[in-house]
């Protein structure tokens, strides 16, 4: 089913009222420093560093898609393990020979920045605050809850299992619908050999989370250049709420994500997807794989796009730790971790959270019992 609904938007309350975008600020004439609302790396700082550090860049796994369709068995099983080692060492990954067209990765790329280009007063003209929201447009993550902003404009648009999509730009909604069609192929594919990985029947988490009716969110991210990206951040360290997320960027660099204890630079082969796991599949898979730490930085020089869909489980399917992964070898119970949730009540609690961390992971987690003495 296809729905053209209008975009909305919501704003930070904030001293600069009248700009509605991170973009409209950034083009103000003679901007030479940011507003005090967004000086992140001075108000906030982590365990592991703050925005002005300067990560090392990592190589990392990288899949090659077209063995999970492979006819030679031993190729099949062992980009299969490839996979469960990078989603348990890593949370993360390259995937190259996925067989969707550069032509369409570069067309997405560019209708996305066209959207944002669009006058300030058609990407505002629908106002609305709720996650549930088909398509979303707006700047920051969650400015209600937020008193530091991040230098970032979203549109954010629920693409399956009902297609929606802004009115304009005009070629959008054909170029959406046939990059989300592939690239939902490719997600469930990699959800396959994941599910293998596990030691699970290849159509195991498509059956288990109802994955025909799975919620595809596309996510496409604007950074513009900012005057002082040391104190900015595009988007602070977070987990997705999803099982896993498909990204591309437009060949500037900007994504970090935390290994091992350390932030690490990640940049992209041509033509490649980064995909990282979610929440979902740490909660699924009762803990063996995490659900990767990653944030955005910005520079001075270029605006940098991203472009995400997210693939997760049915909005009503209820979520915990996959049966199977409670006995181990000899068959002893194996506690879950996790408590079950619905993915709609798991992306309603995300929207009353502040983005930090895995503070909304945290809140499903089972604190085991401390022993008596």
């Amino acid at each position: 089913m296809t729905s053209m609904v209008p975009v909305s938007i919501a704003s930070p309350v904030q001293p600069y009222s009248n700009l509605s975008s991170v973009k409209q600020l950034a083009e103000s004439p003679g901007l030479n420093s940011i507003p005090s609302c967004y000086e992140y790396s001075n108000n906030h700082t982590d365990d592991q560093s703050t925005a002005s550090d300067d990560p090392d860049e990592v190589s990392i796994p990288v899949i090659d898609f077209s063995l999970l369709s492979s006819t030679n068995l031993d190729q099949r099983l062992k980009v299969v393990q490839e996979l469960g080692r990078a989603c348990q060492e890593w949370g993360f990954f390259m995937v190259v020979n996925h067989g969707i067209p550069e032509t369409l990765m570069k067309a997405i790329f560019d209708v996305s920045d066209e959207f944002f280009n669009l006058p300030e007063e058609e990407k505002i003209g629908y106002e609305t605050k709720h996650v549930l929201d088909p398509i979303r447009c707006g700047t920051s993550f969650n400015a209600s809850k937020e008193q530091i902003f991040f230098w970032r404009d979203f549109l954010k648009v629920f693409v399956h299992p009902e297609f929606h999509c802004p009115h304009n730009p005009k070629v959008f909604s054909d170029l959406l619908m046939d990059y989300v069609k592939r690239t939902r192929q490719m997600g469930r594919k990699l959800i396959g050999g994941i599910s293998q990985s596990l030691g699970l029947e290849e159509d195991y988490i498509e059956k288990l989370l109802d994955l025909e009716s799975g919620l595809l969110i596309f996510a496409a991210n604007y950074y513009p250049p900012c005057p002082q990206p040391k104190l900015a951040m595009g988007m602070p360290p977070h987990s997705d709420h999803s099982l896993l997320t498909l990204l591309l960027q437009n060949g500037v660099g900007g994504l970090q994500i935390q290994h091992k204890g350390k932030w690490v630079n990640v940049n992209a082969l041509p033509n490649s997807f980064l995909v990282n796991t979610g929440d979902h599949l740490e909660i699924l898979s009762n803990g063996k794989y995490k659900s990767v730490l990653h944030r955005a930085a910005v520079n001075s020089e270029m605006k940098r796009i991203s472009i995400a869909v997210t693939n997760g489980p049915s909005l009503d399917t209820n979520v915990g730790p996959a049966s199977p992964l409670l006995t181990d070898d000899h068959g002893n119970e194996i506690p879950a971790l996790y408590t079950p949730m619905t993915y709609r009540e798991y992306l309603e609690l995300q929207q009353v959270n502040k983005l930090d961390g895995k503070s909304c992971l945290d809140r499903v987690k089972i604190v085991p019992p401390t022993p008596s003495t």
